[in-house]
């Protein structure tokens, strides 16, 4: 992969975008999934980014994170945060990009890209609830309730956002070839 220094300058800035909008956290008194401003910050970066460089800023994130940098929700790091009970929506982060980057990557038509923010969506909540019911030794169903119902309406809201900001913001870098097309 040949990535040019404004390429990792890029994919910095989008992994700390998403370490920043991560502090941005409301607990829930009956999750231990807490509301973040995070799927908000995967989806902007893939949509400005693409696919590749997208992707690349989530997986950064998340290696960071596992080594111990304090930049998951309220300012945790390490292995013990990607496989606890909300690991599982993290780790889907660089598949959601890749998924929401495609938008980028194509020009698709707005129902198909609805229909990948939907599917992406759907992989998040998957994974997350997979492991927060493992993790937590909780049937799926309650996992369901607990780790994903009560994130819908918001998630709908910040996902809509993040395609309408991040739209524009990518017409305006690529009119100043801070990225390509």
């Amino acid at each position: 992969m040949n990535l040019k220094i404004r390429d990792i300058t890029i994919i910095a800035i989008f992994t700390a975008l998403t370490a920043i909008l991560a502090q941005i956290s409301i607990p829930l008194p009956f999750s231990p999934v807490p509301i973040t401003l995070q799927v908000m910050a995967v989806y902007i970066s893939a949509i400005i980014l693409g696919s590749r460089l997208g992707t690349l800023s989530q997986i950064i994130y998340i290696l960071l994170g596992a080594i111990g940098i304090p930049i998951f929700v309220n300012f945790q790091g390490g292995l013990n945060v990607v496989f606890g009970p909300s690991g599982g929506y993290l780790i889907s982060y660089p598949i959601v990009a890749f998924i929401v980057g495609k938008i980028s990557d194509k020009s698709l038509s707005h129902i198909q890209s609805t229909t990948l923010l939907i599917t992406s969506l759907l992989i998040c909540y998957g994974m997350g609830i997979v492991q927060l019911s493992f993790i937590t030794n909780i049937a799926i169903k309650k996992a369901l309730v607990i780790g994903v119902l009560p994130f819908i309406p918001l998630d709908i809201i910040k996902i809509a956002l993040a395609y309408l900001l991040g739209g524009k913001v990518r017409m305006a870098l690529i009119k100043t070839h801070l990225i390509k097309c």
